[in-house]
């Protein structure tokens, strides 16, 4: 009895992509009016962004290229492979795309995070900063921000905030399941 309470559950890669495609998928639909509530009262703002609160595609992909982007630092270069091609399969269905296609759209955004994110290696920050270039939100900043094109460093800080919610926690994760790879 003990001993199968203190096991860790085996998950094949299929299944934790599930999961974690689910997961985000979820919490992204849930909470991605409230992120926009608050990006729009943000006082850094001189005008309100005019986006909508179901414009949450954009949002959902920095959130799944972000969380992509931390797979590295919990799993070895196979295992990550397998759970990567695993999860953009997965991705593809629901949007109803391609795998290629879809593999590509998130290259694309890769690419692009960490092209605004140079020379950091800050996921996180790459992920608030694509979060501000993908919404175009440097026209509702002060003058002297909007000149520059750049985020408000007080503003970026908040974006940080927002996005670290979104981040899939794996340390907590990985302490009740075990990645089994067939």
């Amino acid at each position: 009895m003990l001993q199968t309470l203190f096991r860790k559950k085996k998950y094949t890669e299929d299944t934790l992509a599930n999961v974690f495609v689910n997961n985000l998928i979820n919490s992204v639909d849930a909470s991605f009016e409230d992120v926009a509530d608050l990006l729009k009262s943000d006082p850094e703002f001189e005008t309100k962004p005019n986006f909508s609160s179901t414009d949450s595609d954009r949002f959902l992909m920095v959130v799944i290229v972000g969380n992509l982007n931390f797979l590295s630092r919990y799993f070895s270069t196979a295992e990550e492979q397998l759970l990567r091609k695993c999860i953009v399969r997965k991705l593809a269905k629901v949007f109803g795309t391609t795998y290629d296609e879809f593999k590509g759209h998130i290259e694309n955004y890769e690419d692009f995070m960490w092209r605004i994110n140079h020379p950091s290696n800050n996921v996180l920050y790459g992920m608030s900063k694509t979060v501000f270039y993908k919404y175009n939100l440097a026209q509702f900043q002060d003058e002297y921000f909007r000149e520059m094109k750049a985020p408000n460093p007080i503003l970026l800080k908040r974006l940080d905030d927002i996005m670290r919610n979104y981040v899939w926690d794996w340390d907590a994760y990985l302490a009740k399941i075990k990645l089994v790879t067939p």
